[in-house]
């Protein structure tokens, strides 16, 4: 028998038990009820930044605790950190995060850290990322909050520096002319490589025809180019050329009764609230047609 149970026994009460500790099991179940309480702690977070609740996000910093922003800047505190929280929320109505947890471990009874990734949805403006993190968790009577987070920006694979041009398109867009009204809503769509724009035209005799149109980048040609299917079953093609504040595209269409048609559309950008539209060099078949009228969307504000 060793020295210090010998002392351990010597300096114990009678009739008391030497220290035992805690089983594996015990361990293990105290550890799981921490990690999950984290975890909830993260869909929380998800949950107020959906409600554009910038308190209640700032709430799961504890009270000195600190963020460092993907371009460095450094909040201090749990009122700074609601303030920046609070001007991202109220420029993005209806902005959403989503958390995924790559690791997570406990440092003690009282400390871990986590690392994952971070996307906001819908994807800001410019090139796509996500944000790589590592949170230091610290539990605080009996809570589990963030003293420290850290994120880096990520940019992901895509082919969105061959569109940046037509960022300024994303939105919805509605114009009016002769008793039709057109509504078309572009947004991104496969990692910001391609612009989806679905629209609608109703016309004065309240029938409405509808369609979905992709634009892209043809890394064969060098241009873009668009891909046009519409509710009656026909569909187009159009090489897309950069022109003064637009675009041109040269249209080459089935229609659904097997007719084939050719265009040259033209997109002209007006502002950054207005766009015109207009197709000419108009021909059915070998059949001209006249240029059509010029129409003006105009962007609805969200």
């Amino acid at each position: 028998m060793g020295l210090g149970v010998l002392l351990a026994f010597a300096i114990a009460p009678a009739g008391a038990q030497p220290p035992t500790e805690p089983s594996p099991a015990e361990t293990n179940s105290t550890d799981e009820s921490d990690l999950a309480a984290i975890r909830q702690a993260s869909l929380d977070f998800e949950a107020a930044f959906a409600k554009g609740d910038a308190a209640a996000v700032a709430a799961h910093w504890t009270e000195n605790g600190d963020y460092v922003a993907e371009n460095g800047r450094i909040f201090t505190g749990r009122a700074e950190i609601e303030q920046e929280y609070e001007q991202l929320l109220s420029a993005n109505k209806g902005l959403r995060i989503r958390v995924v947890i790559d690791s997570l471990r406990l440092l003690s009874d009282s400390a871990a850290i986590e690392d994952g990734r971070a996307f906001l949805e819908p994807s800001p403006v410019g090139a796509p990322a996500f944000s790589s993190y590592t949170a230091v968790h610290v539990k605080v009577d009996g809570q589990w909050l963030m003293s420290t987070v850290r994120d880096t920006r990520v940019e992901t694979q895509t082919s969105y520096h061959n569109l940046a041009d037509l960022e300024w398109l994303i939105g919805t867009w509605v114009a009016e002319e002769h008793g039709s009204r057109t509504e078309s809503i572009c947004r991104w769509v496969a990692n910001k490589s391609f612009v989806q724009r679905t629209y609608t035209v109703t016309h004065p005799d309240h029938t409405t025809t509808s369609g979905l149109q992709l634009i892209g980048f043809n890394p064969q040609g060098g241009h873009l180019q668009s891909w046009n299917f519409s509710s009656d079953g026909g569909y187009a093609e159009g090489t897309w050329s950069a022109r003064e504040n637009g675009w041109s595209a040269e249209i080459r269409s089935t229609l659904a009764d097997g007719r084939t048609s050719t265009a040259i559309n033209l997109l002209t950008r007006l502002d950054d609230n207005a766009y015109a539209w207009q197709s000419v060099q108009r021909k059915l078949g070998d059949e001209s047609l006249p240029d059509s009228d010029e129409v003006v969307l105009k962007r609805q504000s969200n």
